[in-house]
């Protein structure tokens, strides 16, 4: 029996065409759920909502549930708040597959104009935007994101067609909770498991090619049995050796050396385990050599599984600052086992939480509240597993982060430039003081919030929460000491400075953060005032 497909998204945002089409090219029913609305109260949706909006909520989810139960799995054009009204979206996600049609509100606003009546777009520009962003984390419980900006009709109608595809051919337990990269061309699953691929499921995304590992040297250590489970005994073996001195011209030629000489030819594929060292290492590595062959990420840190893993970043750093050299390079998998996460070092596992704290800074509340509920663990003795709601985090972040990729995977506009918050400070201290990456995005988090009180941007309160949400996690959340003179001074060599300005993600409350053009000189300035004694 087919599974239902729902589009979910934005009023204008192409739901009920690019559904009409994708359910004729999958050989679907097709269900507008407003319209069945209509013919429910014998009116047009967008009178009745106007009318007495409890009465559609509730006409809307019976709409739902009978479109859910139908053994055809038809295609669902939703409305653009169902995603984010009762336990619509949750039954969805239960049900089948939901996809996020995502469009700007600029885009949005433009393809309103001579459209029918839609009660959202009839706000005012600030009431739109604000109604726009409370419903985008409920967007984000979507299996997937497709961009649907400047693309043709075909061309979103293909691109989810392609995620359906990826996504159908999971397991159904694997599908249920897991995400799928809505690239077109390169759409891929994003899967949370408690333990590793068993060998026949990683084969599968192998897609017959020949594949060398590249594992971390720590890795290698604590799970010796670790290529045998994953069907990869015989394969060639890349031992990268712990900490961010990998990560360099010298072990980019050291890796590349070893892989040619063990064999591996363009029939090959580079299977990653590791952190976001070894990540970003096999990752540039897949991308040049041989001009390019596939990677297949299995990170084994809260960072990697969070952020590095995902989106296709691949980097070596410069003596200058981090992940100056790199490339675009996506994925054909990322995995994370959730039991690899026993054996971090408490360090390490604090080091995380820097990341989960920034990703619920930048998706609001439910988020912010999920990490509150398993901070525990941060501060747990060495060797306790993660909760099981820690999974739930996880996928959170790894919903946030595939989000923004598909908006802005190459970083062109701002949308993706929202993951560098804290990054840009973080960075800066990180390459001058030798911390590790979680830690220095902690206290990039701590000073933002710190300029952004200073410039008016965000009441001093907001400074002290995310302190306090630190010290629950046992991060240090004083940047004052590492603001040094010569971490100042790295501050102009962010990547994304543009001449004397870097774009710096402010953020102005839990949930809101957006990037702002600031001269590199009065960033300094600002974050000089705050280290003074």
């Amino acid at each position: 029996m087919p599974a239902p497909l729902c589009l979910v998204g934005l009023p204008a945002a192409g739901k009920t065409t690019v559904g009409r089409h994708l359910a004729a090219a999958l050989g679907r029913r097709f269900v507008d759920l407003d319209a069945a609305i209509a013919d429910a109260v014998g009116e047009p949706a967008a009178a009745l909502v106007a009318r007495d909006e409890p009465r559609f909520r509730r006409v809307e989810a019976a709409a739902l549930a009978e479109a859910l139960a139908a053994t055809d799995g038809p295609v669902i054009a939703t409305g653009g708040g169902a995603a984010a009204h009762g336990d619509n979206v949750e039954r969805m996600r239960a049900a089948g597959l939901v996809v996020e049609l995502a469009v700007s509100l600029a885009e949005l606003r433009r393809r309103a104009v001579d459209g029918p009546a839609r009660p959202l777009l009839d706000d005012d520009r600030a009431a739109f935007a604000e109604r726009a962003r409370a419903r985008a984390p409920w967007y984000r419980r979507a299996h997937a994101v497709v961009a649907t900006d400047g693309r043709r009709l075909d061309e979103v109608v293909a691109a989810v067609a392609e995620v359906h595809a990826v996504w159908a051919a999971l397991p159904s337990a694997r599908a249920r909770d897991g995400y799928v990269m809505g690239l077109p061309g390169r759409a891929h699953p994003v899967l949370v498991a408690d333990a590793a691929p068993p060998a026949d499921e990683l084969a599968a995304h192998l897609d017959g090619r020949t594949p060398a590992l590249m594992i971390d040297g720590n890795v290698a250590a604590a799970w010796p049995d670790l290529p045998t489970t994953l069907g990869l005994a015989a394969a060639p073996r890349v031992i990268v050796p712990p900490g961010e001195a990998s990560k360099s011209f010298a072990g980019f030629g050291v890796a590349c050396e070893q892989l040619v000489a063990a064999g591996v030819d363009r029939g090959g594929v580079i299977v990653a385990v590791g952190g976001g060292v070894t990540g970003d290492l096999a990752g540039l590595v897949a991308a040049t050599l041989l001009r390019g062959l596939p990677v297949v990420h299995l990170p084994t840190t809260v960072v990697a599984m969070t952020d590095s893993a995902i989106g296709g970043k691949t980097a070596i750093d410069l003596p200058a600052g981090k992940n100056l050299v790199g490339a675009f390079w996506q994925p054909r998998l990322v995995w994370a086992s959730l039991e690899v996460l026993a054996s971090l070092p408490p360090a390490e596992r604090q080091a995380g939480f820097g990341e989960l704290w920034k990703y619920a800074l930048l998706d609001g509340e439910a988020t912010w509240a999920a990490v509150e509920a398993v901070a525990g663990w941060a501060t747990a003795p060495a060797g306790a597993p993660p909760p099981p709601a820690f999974a739930e985090v996880v996928r959170r972040a790894v919903a946030q982060k595939g989000g923004v990729v598909v908006r802005d995977e190459r970083e062109t506009g701002d949308d993706r430039i929202l993951l560098n918050l804290g990054h840009t400070v973080g960075h800066a201290m990180e390459a001058e003081a030798g911390l590790a990456h979680g830690v220095a995005v902690a206290l990039g988090l701590v000073a933002a919030c710190q300029v952004a009180a200073a410039l008016g941007h965000a009441p001093a309160e907001l400074t002290q929460r995310v302190v306090d949400a630190l010290a629950t996690t046992g991060l240090p959340h004083d940047p004052r000491p590492y603001l040094t003179p010569g971490a100042l001074a790295r501050l102009g060599a962010d990547k994304k400075r543009r001449g004397t300005h870097v774009r710096f993600v402010m953020p102005f409350a839990v949930g809101r953060c957006a990037p702002v053009e600031l001269a590199v000189d009065d960033l300094a300035t600002i974050l000089r005032a705050t280290a003074a004694p």
